[in-house]
């Protein structure tokens, strides 16, 4: 087994994931790249050109292929440096104009994937000194988003399940932390259009959240459980810690509205 410290990235095919494992990799790790999409993960490999990239199938909707994931990547008794989970999807739009099925889907991955992941690689990360957990999150988990409701509801539930993971999981010597970009140019934002958007602009690129990561990796919650990514991911997350609730209402309806 290889002396380098180890992380497995979930939706590690492209964007964010993408750009983590080369960044991982750049920094020394051992890297297990998984994702649903193979061809990518081939073309991530094709890329690298690492002895020490790991590459593989897994839906993370279904805690067996996590199960074959870890064991492939860190072997039945192993040990887990970091975990990433980043997989995730999103739609946009008026929450009844998108279809049930589509909505519970991103219930499924997002909020799903993550708890799954946490789950079945607990053993792995307790095995393992100073072990981490990174979380992507989502500066919509600040306050509910117009037409992103249920992605950002899921990113609620991401945050929630970290603050409590990181406390209870302190026993074993694991922290967890949850980052949270704005609105980030990768395939998941090509041709959304909302009013949030247009207000805010994309201004993060999938480089910028993977250094964040590693970042998160090397320090832990020492930079706080929760680390905003961005200069207006951070500008929002530090007002919304002094800002009533009803002021932060107004706020977002402000970003929602029509522009003209």
């Amino acid at each position: 087994m290889s002396s380098r410290p180890s992380v497995l990235i979930s939706g590690a095919a492209a964007g964010i994931g993408r750009a983590t494992a080369l960044r991982f990799l750049r920094a020394g790790y051992r890297v297990g790249a998984f994702d649903v999409d193979e061809l990518g993960l081939a073309s991530l490999a094709q890329e690298a050109r690492s002895e020490h990239l790991v590459t593989g199938r897994l839906d993370v909707t279904d805690p067996e292929e996590w199960e074959q994931a870890l064991i492939s990547f860190a072997g039945v008794d192993g040990t887990l440096d970091v975990l990433v989970n980043n997989a995730g999807v999103l739609r946009s739009g008026r929450f009844e104009e998108i279809d049930l099925a589509a909505q519970q889907r991103i219930v499924e991955i997002n909020v799903g994937g993550v708890l799954n992941g946490c789950h079945t690689a607990f053993p792995y990360l307790a095995r393992t000194l100073g072990a981490r957990v990174i979380n992507l999150a989502s500066a919509s988990a600040i306050y509910g988003q117009p037409e992103l409701a249920t992605y950002s509801a899921t990113k609620f539930a991401v945050r929630g399940l970290t603050e409590a993971l990181d406390l209870e999981w302190r026993e074993h010597d694991i922290s967890v932390t949850a980052l949270w970009p704005l609105f980030v140019a990768t395939a998941m934002t090509d041709g959304m259009h909302t009013r949030s958007t247009e207000s805010l602009g994309i201004r993060l690129g999938p480089d910028d959240v993977a250094q964040a990561v590693v970042e998160a990796a090397a320090k832990g919650t020492k930079g706080g459980v929760h680390r905003p990514v961005g200069l207006q991911a951070k500008a929002l997350f530090a007002s919304a810690q002094v800002t009533p609730g009803w002021a932060l209402r107004i706020a977002n309806r402000f970003l929602a509205a029509p522009r003209h």
